[in-house]
C-alpha cells in the first residue's frame, strides 16, 4: 500500500506540473492580449530593478560565489572595491525578495550536521574559505555597513568560535509598503489536547504558560472554546518579524484573568507597520468531530509548511496521523513540535519511527542549536527533511529555535511556481463577511495575476454556473489598507453592488476580460482509495475538498474492470458536483471523505 501512494503520489506530481505548465502558456498569452488594450502602469520601476539584479548577478549566478566575492571585496579595503562589493550585496537582496542569509567563514557539511556526526577534524566535513576570528569580526563590520547604505539591517543568527570560527547573518531590507511584506502561511495541526493553541499563544504574545493553558485565552474566538479549552474554528494569528530579526511581541503583565490576556495583543495593523516579514499561523481544530473544518483550512489557506504539534506525553495519536497523513498528501512540508514530558522517549522512537516509513520517507531532524535551526529553514521544502523541535510553553525551552526558524522560512508569495505574477487574475474566495457601512467583504488568495482597487472583476460561479461582474472597492492585508495584491498573497476586498447572500466559500474573482470563465459541473479525475471498510460503486457520495472548494460529488463512472473500488485501488473516475457548479481546473489536486479521509487524486479533464 505504502508503495502504491508512493508512486500515485509522485504520478499526481507530474499531471499537476505539467497541466500547470500549459495553464502558464496560455495565461501569459491571454495577458498580454489583454495588456494590448490597457496600459499597466508601475511595471517600469520594477522593471529596472530585475535590471539592477541581473546586471549586478550576470556572471554570480551561484549565491555561494557572489558570498565569496563580495567578502574578497570588502577585506582588500580598497574603496572602489567596496562601491562594487555594495552593488552585488544590493541585487543579491533584490533577487532574494529582500532577505539574504549571509554566511562568514568555512561552513559544515549539511548532511553531517543534521545527523549530529560533525567533526572538527575532517576536512571533508568543512567547505569554504577559513576565517580568522580577527577577520570574521572585521566582515562582520564592514558588511553590516554596506547593508545600511543600501537601507537593510543586519542581525547575528549564529557565531561559532574555536577551529573553525563562522558566522551566519541575516540581511533585510524593510519593505516599502504593508502590501510588498512578505508572508510565510504556516497551518498548525495536531490531535486533541496536544497543546497547538498554547504554543501559538506563546509564540506570538512571548509570555510563557502557566501549566494550565493561560496563553491559549487570547486566541480563542467564541465563548464555548474558553470554557472547553477546545478550538473549533479556523483561527487566524500572525507573528511579525522587525527587519533587525526579532520578533514584534506585545507588553505583556502576569495576570490569571482571561479578560486581560485577552486584551493583551497587538493589533495586526501595529505588527504589519513595525514588520519585515510576517508568519500566519492557521490555528486548526484537532477534534475528530472538527475535521471537515481542518481540512477546509489545509485545502482553502494554500500554507507553505504544516505545523504538527505532538505532545510528548501522549505520541501521534488519533488525529495526528490523520492530519500527518493529509499534509503528506497534498505535498505540504512538515515540520513536528513536541511538547515535552515524562515519557518523551518512547514518542521520540515513534515518531521518528513513523516518519522514516515508506509512507512519509522523511528524515527527521532534532533541532537543538541555532545553526541547524538557520541551515534547515533556507533549504526547507527542497529536501525531504522534516525539523523537529522540543519546546516547552512553561520554561520556554526550544522555543529560541522554533523563532529563528520560522523568520527565516521562505515566504509563501515567493514560490512563483505555484502562484505566477505573469497570469490573468485568479482570486479564490475562502471567507465571506458583510460589514457594516462597507458592504459584502471576501477574503481569500490570489491564486494568479494581480489585483487594484477599482478593478471591474467577475465573481462567480453561482447556482447556475454564471458569473456576476462587480468592482474592488477596497481592500486590506493583515487588517491594514492596501492597493494592490499580487499573486500569492492574502487578502480581503470590498466589492460593490453585490448582495453577500449571493456569494459563498470555493467561489473565484476573475479579470473582465472577452473570453468568459467556465463552470464545472462534471470532471474526470485519477484516484487512489486510501481506506473503506466496503466498496465504493457508481453514485457513491463523499465530500470532495479541491482548493477552496467543499463540495458533495457523485461518482457516475469508473474504468474499473469490476466497477467497484475497494482499499488501495487506482482508477479514473467521473464526478460530478451535487449542488452547483464550480469552477476547476486540470492538475488540481482533490481528496474526498465521508467521515475521516477516502482516498486522494488529481483532475484530469473536465466533461
Amino acid at each position: 500500500m505504502a508503495t502504491t501512494l508512493r508512486n500515485f503520489q509522485s504520478e499526481i506530481e507530474q499531471i499537476h506540473n505539467r497541466e500547470f505548465a500549459k495553464q502558464k502558456v496560455n495565461g501569459a498569452e491571454q495577458l498580454q492580449k489583454e495588456q494590448k488594450y490597457s496600459q499597466v502602469k508601475g511595471k517600469a520601476k520594477e522593471g529596472a530593478v530585475i535590471e539592477l539584479a541581473k546586471a549586478g548577478t550576470e556572471e554570480l549566478r551561484d549565491s555561494a560565489e557572489a558570498e565569496e566575492k563580495i567578502l574578497e571585496l570588502l577585506s582588500s579595503k580598497v574603496s572602489a572595491n567596496h562601491d562594487s562589493a555594495r552593488d552585488i550585496l544590493a541585487a543579491l537582496l533584490t533577487q532574494n525578495h529582500g532577505e539574504y542569509v549571509f554566511r562568514i567563514g568555512a561552513q559544515p557539511s549539511k548532511a553531517k550536521l543534521f545527523a549530529g556526526d560533525l567533526d572538527n577534524d575532517v576536512a571533508e566535513d568543512w567547505s569554504g574559505i577559513e576565517r580568522t576570528e580577527d577577520m570574521s569580526n572585521f566582515l562582520l563590520q564592514e558588511i553590516t555597513n554596506t547593508v545600511e547604505e543600501v537601507g537593510g539591517k543586519t542581525s547575528l543568527l549564529f557565531e561559532a568560535h574555536g577551529k573553525h570560527p563562522r558566522k551566519s547573518l541575516l540581511l533585510r531590507l524593510p519593505p516599502p509598503s504593508v502590501s510588498l511584506t512578505p508572508e510565510v502561511r504556516c497551518a498548525v495541526v495536531g490531535n486533541v489536547d496536544s497543546g497547538k493553541s498554547t504554543t501559538l499563544g506563546v509564540l506570538t504574545r512571548g509570555a510563557l504558560d502557566d501549566g494550565r493553558g493561560r496563553a491559549r485565552v487570547s486566541l480563542f474566538r467564541h465563548k464555548h472554546e474558553i470554557e472547553t479549552g477546545r478550538t473549533s474554528s479556523v483561527g487566524m494569528e500572525i507573528l511579525g518579524f522587525a527587519p533587525s530579526g526579532s520578533p514584534i511581541l506585545p507588553e505583556t503583565t502576569i495576570s490569571n484573568d482571561t479578560e486581560v490576556v485577552r486584551r493583551e495583543k497587538l493589533g495586526w495593523e501595529e505588527i504589519s507597520v513595525q514588520a519585515s516579514k510576517i508568519v500566519s499561523f492557521i490555528d486548526l481544530a484537532g477534534h475528530e468531530r472538527y475535521l471537515k473544518t481542518t481540512l477546509y483550512g489545509l485545502t482553502s489557506g494554500a500554507p507553505s509548511c504544516v505545523i504538527l504539534i505532538v505532545g510528548a506525553n501522549a505520541g501521534l495519536i488519533g488525529m495526528s496521523k490523520e492530519h500527518l497523513s493529509i499534509a503528506l498528501a497534498l505535498s505540504v512540508p512538515v515540520v513536528i513540535d513536541m511538547t515535552p514530558a515524562n515519557v518523551q522517549a518512547e514518542t521520540i522512537k515513534q515518531v521518528v519511527k513513523i516518519l522514516r516509513s515508506p509512507g512519509c520517507r522523511k528524515v527527521p531532524v532534532f533541532v537543538k542549536s541555532s545553526e541547524v535551526a538557520v541551515e534547515i529553514a533556507t533549504g526547507f521544502g527542497k529536501e525531504k527533511l522534516c525539523p523537529i523541535f522540543q519546546i516547552s510553553n512553561v520554561t520556554g525551552e526550544g522555543l529560541g529555535y522554533l523563532r529563528t526558524f520560522l523568520n527565516l522560512l521562505p515566504s509563501s508569495e515567493g514560490d512563483t511556481d505555484k502562484f505566477a505574477v505573469d497570469q490573468p487574475l485568479e482570486f479564490s474566495v475562502t471567507e465571506v463577511w458583510s460589514v457594516p457601512y462597507v458592504g459584502t467583504v471576501v477574503n481569500g488568495i490570489v491564486n494568479g495575476g494581480s489585483i487594484k482597487t477599482g478593478d471591474p472583476v467577475m465573481l462567480g460561479p453561482d447556482s447556475n454556473g454564471n458569473f456576476q461582474s462587480t468592482v474592488v472597492k477596497s481592500m486590506q492585508r493583515k487588517r491594514a489598507p492596501v492597493t494592490t495584491a499580487e499573486a500569492g498573497q492574502c487578502v480581503s476586498c470590498a466589492l460593490k453592488r453585490i448582495r453577500r447572500n449571493t456569494v459563498r466559500k470555493g467561489m473565484v474573482m476573475v479579470s473582465k476580460s472577452e473570453i468568459l470563465p467556465k463552470a464545472t459541473r462534471q470532471f474526470q479525475g485519477q484516484v487512489l482509495i486510501l481506506y473503506h471498510n466496503t466498496t465504493l460503486q457508481k453514485n457513491y457520495q463523499a465530500m470532495l475538498h479541491c482548493g477552496a472548494i467543499r463540495q458533495t460529488v457523485r461518482i457516475i463512472d469508473m474504468d474499473h474492470p469490476q466497477g467497484v473500488l475497494r482499499t488501495g485501488d487506482r482508477a479514473t473516475v467521473s464526478f460530478e458536483f451535487i449542488s452547483h457548479p464550480e469552477f476547476v481546473k486540470e492538475g488540481m489536486k482533490l481528496l474526498f471523505r465521508e467521515g475521516k479521509t477516502k482516498g486522494l487524486g488529481v483532475i484530469t479533464k473536465l466533461l
